[in-house]
């Protein structure tokens, strides 16, 4: 499970600028996590709580916004949310085009006391 390994690193680097704020606490951890960042949700819930254990992030609640994918088609100048794997624009099929969002994962922001 790969998202433990990635969690301990968001987290290390929430615990750094947590501290250069003076924080002795985090009580929300806010993440952006993409429908496409292979990132599975529960495995992401579990490594937060593993990741936490013994830090200043111990009793912090971890709150995951969920994006879906949205791709941009330059052909047509339209945004839509595709609905295969080829990312094909829904008026003019051209494939796989440009992924505008889906992919994030991102430390949003911290909530410390």
């Amino acid at each position: 499970m790969h998202e433990v390994g990635i969690m301990h690193n968001i987290l290390d680097h929430a615990i750094e600028r947590a501290k250069q704020e003076g924080a002795q606490h985090i009580n929300h951890v806010h993440m952006r996590v993409g429908e496409e960042s292979g990132v599975e949700q529960d495995a992401l819930a579990l490594a937060f709580e593993v990741a936490k254990k013994g830090t200043i992030a111990e009793n912090a609640q971890l709150e995951v916004e969920y994006l879906p994918v949205l791709c941009y088609c330059n052909n047509c100048n339209l945004d839509f949310h595709p609905t295969d794997l080829l990312y094909e624009c829904p008026d003019c099929k051209q494939p796989y085009c440009e992924v505008k969002q889906g992919k994030e994962f991102d430390l949003a922001y911290l909530d410390v006391s």
